[in-house]
């Protein structure tokens, strides 16, 4: 066999390893959903009339916001789920299945993909229950069968991105509270974004940064495709901030691989 139809079995083998996993635990997966749905019937109850009324939309009021709310949710739990893959890469490390992984004739590059592609898996069958109940709180799209599928695989490439950062996160921490604490700028970065209101709104500073964080871009490529407002440009910033924080990732991962001891 080649090089590459060696890499491309031994990284099977470790994707089919990481959905085990994920299957004898579910609760793994169905914690993806819990902080996005928890925050979505907070919002859209609790806050969701005001805020509603202040998007300026024709209707106004909670229906409103909840279509204006869910892609950044959406993208909160895609940051959720990452961080669920940096602690359980910080897991092998320090329980030792990496020196067993290093010491057989595996490919280094399928070891970090099985954990990528199955975080990526576990993440979208997470943001389920959170398309769910946002539509019984009053999310209604207007996509249609082709920006559906877009939407689809745009958070695909999001979640693909934010794993190999985290994969890399778990790689580099050296315990696995380390590891649970190192991405939590992500989960922040949608709150200073436009995940939860315009950043129009916001004051000069803020706004500045809520523009330039790869977030911001992120979510408003999505809610274009679920709900027809404009993307613009957000489209092609937000595929080149997934390529750097994907390359980036990796690169990182693969020298943290590479270098450090596993305990």
């Amino acid at each position: 066999m080649t090089t590459m139809a060696l890499t491309l079995s031994d990284s099977t083998t470790m994707l089919r390893r990481n959905l085990t996993r994920a299957l004898r635990y579910p609760g793994l997966t169905l914690i993806v959903a819990v902080l996005p749905i928890v925050m979505l019937l907070l919002f859209v109850f609790v806050f969701g009339g005001t805020m509603g009324a202040g998007l300026g939309g024709p209707s106004g009021g909670r229906a409103e916001y909840a279509d204006y709310l869910t892609p950044g949710l959406l993208v909160l739990a895609i940051a959720g789920a990452a961080q669920g893959t940096a602690i359980s890469v910080a897991m092998d490390m320090t329980e030792g299945i990496i020196t067993r992984f290093r010491t057989m004739s595996i490919s280094r590059a399928a070891v970090l993909s099985g954990h990528v592609v199955g975080a990526v898996v576990q993440t979208m069958v997470g943001l389920a229950p959170v398309v769910g109940v946002a539509l019984l709180v009053g999310f209604r799209p207007d996509a249609n069968a082709v920006e559906c599928v877009a939407a689809i695989g745009f958070l695909a490439l999001v979640s693909f991105a934010m794993s190999w950062l985290c994969v890399a996160m778990g790689l580099h921490s050296k315990t696995v509270e380390g590891a649970s604490n190192l991405p939590m700028p992500l989960m922040l970065l949608p709150f200073f974004g436009s995940g939860f209101a315009p950043v129009d709104s916001m004051p000069a500073g803020l706004r500045w940064f809520a523009e330039h964080q790869p977030f911001t871009p992120i979510i408003e490529t999505l809610r274009g495709l679920l709900t027809g407002t404009p993307i613009g440009s957000s489209l092609l910033v937000s595929i080149g901030w997934c390529a750097v924080i994907a390359l980036v990732g990796y690169l990182w991962a693969r020298r943290n691989y590479e270098n450090r001891p596993a305990r």
